[in-house]
């Protein structure tokens, strides 16, 4: 390795680079999980508008309508924030990248039992961070596995082009973009324990199970970061933010991915 790793293995190191994604075990302990789903469960309890917008009243043939995805909490939630910008995570992130990475997102999936997942897709298609790439920290808040709607991963499309999305299948995916993969690689289930947390390239074809579970929810943190070095992202993901919390932000670029259709913040 030409850098002096702060966290990662070589080993750890080498599947990121080859395989698009590696599963670093235990970063966030089980204080840290039991405040963050703590404070979720409370957010879960009201609207939060453009942000988090639940129904709240009565049954609901979708579970993802009572529970929604939340877009961006750390711009409203201090706590969000604080675990987008949590040391451990940007030390990892450092070495992926080679150097400091800029917060760019956060996201909170509650995935109750019974809701759909998410179609094979790429992150920087959405983000369009230029030069350089997004990298993902996909933090298990419950155990994660092929029952609950764990998350797939497409080996080594790291290095696949960025795809034109097709149309996705509605009844298995509540977003509309599908991105096929490569016959020679098949998805393989990143099988994971609370505290847990899958690094990776923003180019990696990945989606997600439906959550076939009658009573657990899959609920997972999630922030993507651009490295320091880039100029340019999509405008939705303006600010950024340093380790120290201090906002930065980097040109746009414009609405109107490499395929010449509106793609809108990251869903």
């Amino acid at each position: 390795m030409n850098q002096s790793l702060k966290v990662l293995t070589e080993e750890q190191m080498k599947q990121f680079d080859t395989e698009g994604y590696v599963i670093v075990r235990g970063v966030w302990n089980q204080e840290e999980i039991e405040e963050i789903q703590a404070e979720f469960d409370k957010i879960s309890l009201s609207e939060v508008p453009g942000y988090f917008e639940p129904v709240l009243n009565g049954e609901q043939e979708d579970p993802l309508r009572r529970y929604p995805r939340v877009m961006h909490p750390h711009r409203f939630n201090e706590l969000s924030k604080n675990y987008m910008l949590h040391p451990a995570v940007l030390d990892i992130m450092h070495d992926l990248y080679g150097e400091e990475a800029l917060a760019a997102q956060s996201m909170f999936y509650y995935k109750p039992p019974g809701s759909r997942g998410q179609a094979l897709h790429q992150d920087n298609f959405y983000l369009k961070v230029e030069p350089g790439n997004c990298i993902a920290a996909w933090a298990a808040i419950d155990r994660c596995d092929e029952e609950n709607g764990c998350m797939l991963l497409v080996p080594k499309t790291n290095t696949y082009e960025i795809v034109c999305p097709e149309e996705s299948d509605s009844s298995e995916s509540f977003t509309n973009h599908y991105v096929k993969p490569p016959k020679e690689e098949k998805p393989v289930a990143a099988i994971m324990d609370p505290g847990d947390i899958l690094f990776f390239n923003g180019n990696l074809i990945h989606g997600s199970y439906r959550n076939k579970s009658k009573t657990r929810f899959r609920r997972a943190f999630i922030s993507h970061y651009a490295n320091s070095s880039a100029l340019s992202i999509s405008h939705w993901y303006n600010p950024l933010y340093k380790a120290d919390g201090t906002e930065l932000s980097l040109e746009a670029n414009p609405d109107g991915g490499p395929c010449g259709i509106e793609t809108p913040a990251y869903h």
